[in-house]
């Protein structure tokens, strides 16, 4: 079993690259190598350098590659999309010209990933891990967001060679697990992998380990993320949106929350699992001052159980 573990700006609080609190790129590189990384992800488009020469210097100085890029944005409107595809080929193009992570994979497709992640429903975000309260996409809505899905999903393979990776996320419009279900009914393989996240999994009232189980045989990718129960309970009683949430603590360094990490490690044993996995621990980026103390307890307490 060949893991390498990554980890993403979004450790230090960086989802949106127009907050004004977000620490400096650079910090993020650096402290991300200082901490025993060798890659990362991109980010959102704009926060690290977009020239590809620039970018490909600092990750150069910091001994880092990028493991993915992501789309997180809203894929349901029609009116948005012109702009998502015009972001498919900004993110791929760069990915086609960066150090990119080693391609060490099984039966899994290699990096570079298109991470593709639907954000942007007001009401699913304020109602996210509320199965039974957030509101479902309707046909056509839900028709149009996985037609979006395929179309980019054809120029990031097609184009530049990337290969596309859907994640369900906390305060999407692909979160629960009937809708993981409907997704892997109407994307087949060939056209996108699963990037799960076992976070988000929890999150959203699943069993990480038993979804890893069933949806196996259509992940390229991982994201691992812990989750302090006390918090979760707490803000989806108080139905607190999933960023507010994460401002609040929901997500603490991996080891110290509820998911059973050794076990998790265990099934990946046993599905003899190559390739990438990526740390997270979205908080608000005013929160930052602790993010190398916590990538690194991450990183050390992954060791400590074998990985």
């Amino acid at each position: 079993m060949t893991i390498h573990i990554a980890n993403a700006p979004c450790s230090w609080g960086v989802d949106n690259p127009d907050n004004p609190f977000l620490p400096p790129w650079q910090t993020v590189l650096r402290e991300a190598a200082q901490a025993g990384y060798r890659s990362i992800e991109l980010g959102p488009w704009r926060y690290l350098p977009s020239d590809p020469e620039q970018l490909s210097r600092a990750l150069n100085q910091h001994g880092l590659s990028i493991v993915a890029a992501t789309l997180f944005d809203d894929l349901v409107s029609e009116a948005n999309f012109p702009a998502i595809v015009d972001l498919t080929h900004k993110l791929c193009r760069t990915l086609s010209q960066i150090p990119t992570a080693e391609k060490t994979h099984g039966d899994n497709a290699p990096a570079p990933y298109l991470v593709i992640i639907d954000f942007g429903n007001p009401e699913r975000a304020r109602l996210a891990g509320q199965f039974e309260r957030a509101p479902r996409l309707g046909a056509a809505e839900w028709q149009r967001l996985m037609r979006h899905i395929r179309e980019i999903s054809e120029i990031a393979w097609r184009d530049y060679g990337v290969r596309p990776v859907i994640h369900p996320h906390a305060g999407g419009c692909i979160e629960f697990a009937d809708e993981l279900a409907q997704l892997e009914q109407d994307i087949p393989h060939q056209v996108a992998g699963l990037c799960l996240d076992t976070g988000h999994l929890y999150y959203a009232g699943m069993d990480p380990i038993a979804a890893l189980r069933r949806y196996w045989h259509r992940i390229d990718y991982l994201h691992f993320k812990d989750v302090n129960h006390a918090v979760w309970r707490d803000v989806l009683a108080r139905g607190i949106d999933f960023f507010s949430a994460c401002a609040e603590g929901v997500m603490c360094p991996i080891g110290q929350g509820a998911i059973d990490y050794p076990a998790v490690r265990a099934f990946l044993a046993e599905q003899g699992y190559q390739g990438w996995i990526t740390l997270e621990q979205e908080r608000d980026p005013r929160q930052s001052d602790t993010s190398l103390r916590d990538v690194s307890a991450s990183l050390s307490y992954l060791k400590s159980v074998g990985f």
